[in-house]
């Protein structure tokens, strides 16, 4: 076996040489926080096949490492799985005074709206957040009509956008905002993984304010909704030649919910006030449907018994200010307080866009109020990946998973710590964005001008 040794840098330089190709690769004397069954393995070597985990192991069994393999020795740096970043708006918004690709009012396209259709894989955002360890994220949509309640404010504005659709007609398909769908930050085309992953619902404030002006009122609505969806269900061909009663939805919408009545497809529910979570999991459970509660930041409070209804949460570990009615009992110890009842939590970053970056550090603050550190590191790796389908591929550092590797300067939830590489299904990513390629453009004030479009 032929030993060789190369930096980081070499590496990625070596990437590039042949784009598109996934990576044979080895890690060697590394600090392994797996995410998973193993745990942390104090030094130990990940080997790469193929763009695939092929064996992980400790430094008292040694890994036969074929010939002409790279090897990086981290020298003893911490290497995690790639975070993957729940709620965000990434490859379908750039700048927000010019709207998004995720807010939709069309009085017939509201469920069967499908993110998938315009996502960006050249935005600028994306590089960003891999910068930060991101790999993997999930990018849902936004409610239309002021149904935001509030989500993704750091942001500015992005309730007030819409994509599409007049004002006026049914209200109906304004219940649902469209589905989410999983998505990859390497380089290249297509950065679609998996389509379909949830149907996303306003509730609260949000819900009330698509369905009328009454939380009450929603529920009625998308009860309505899911019986036409079940009658739809029984006799297509009837609704085909016009011989069923006039349904609320539209033929595309009523086919999108199949999949939610049939329990195959969660609904993400953006709902923040107790009273509202205990509604929606009502709800769930007298419709047979799966959920995923979005935001929850009241959910402490009933941190049992949405811990006994298996529903997993998606929490910005950092919302305490009680700036609403929905939020008076918002607090820092929230993903701590859900996790301890067995609650599996997701941490999301803030605002879902220019700021996912901050996802990790949002787990830290959760660390800092009372969330173990190996569940702060699922809730960023394993638990969004396995609420939303795809953890069989990511999510943790085990054998026959895709490759999302990053290998940190320091503590990963540290703000001074930085990635120093991040690996996509074996494939060394740049470790640059729009920002750091005009910083070093313009570092250099006391020199010429830099060539504004290089041959």
């Amino acid at each position: 076996m032929r030993t060789l040794s190369i930096s980081l840098a070499a590496l990625t330089l070596a990437a590039f040489a042949t784009p598109g190709l996934a990576q044979n690769l080895a890690i060697t004397n590394a600090r392994i926080l797996t995410a998973g069954p193993a745990g942390e393995i104090a030094s130990g070597t990940i080997l790469v096949v193929n763009g695939k985990i092929t064996a992980v192991a400790g430094a008292d069994r040694a890994l036969s490492i074929a010939s002409g393999v790279p090897i990086i020795d981290a020298k003893g740096a911490t290497v995690t799985p790639g975070l993957v970043a729940a709620n965000t708006l990434l490859g379908a918004v750039e700048v927000r005074s010019l709207g998004d690709d995720l807010t939709v009012d069309n009085p017939d396209i509201g469920a069967s709206f499908d993110v998938q259709y315009a996502l960006n894989p050249e935005s600028t955002l994306i590089p960003v957040a891999r910068l930060a360890g991101i790999t993997r994220a999930i990018v849902m949509p936004i409610p239309a009509r002021g149904g935001g309640g509030g989500e993704h404010a750091d942001d500015g504005g992005e309730a007030d956008q819409y994509t599409a659709g007049g004002d006026g007609g049914s209200k109906s398909h304004a219940l649902f905002s469209g589905q989410a769908a999983v998505i990859h930050l390497a380089e290249g085309p297509d950065i679609l993984v998996k389509p379909k992953v949830g149907m996303v619902v306003p509730f609260g404030d949000g819900g009330a304010n698509v369905a009328g002006g009454a939380r009450g009122a929603e529920i009625v609505a998308l009860k309505a909704a899911f019986r036409d969806v079940r009658d739809y269900m029984r006799d297509k061909a009837a609704y085909d030649r016009a011989g069923v009663r006039d349904l609320a939805l539209s033929k595309a919408d009523l086919e999108a919910l199949i999949p939610v009545v049939q329990g195959r497809m969660p609904i993400i529910a953006s709902v923040h006030k107790l009273a509202d979570i205990r509604a929606v999991l009502r709800f769930a459970r007298e419709e047979g449907v799966k959920l995923i509660l979005n935001g929850a930041e009241e959910g402490w409070k009933a941190a049992a018994e949405i811990a006994a209804a298996g529903v997993p949460v998606l929490v910005d570990p950092l919302t305490d200010r009680p700036d609403s009615f929905e939020l008076l009992a918002a607090t820092l110890e929230n993903a701590a307080r859900l996790q301890a009842a067995g609650v599996t939590v997701a941490i999301e970053g803030t605002g879902g866009a220019h700021r996912v970056r901050e996802m990790r550090y949002n787990a830290g603050n959760a660390v800092a109020y009372g969330m173990p550190y190996s569940a702060a590191l699922a809730a960023v790796t394993l638990n969004p990946a396995k609420i939303f389908g795809v953890s069989d591929t990511i999510g943790s550092i085990e054998p026959g998973k895709d490759a999302d590797l990053v290998i940190w300067t320091g503590d990963p939830f540290e703000p001074l710590s930085q990635a120093s590489a991040v690996f996509i299904k074996g494939r060394s990513q740049p470790m640059t964005s729009r920002q750091t390629e005009l910083r070093d453009r313009y570092k250099t004030l006391n020199g010429p001008y830099p060539v504004a479009y290089p041959k």
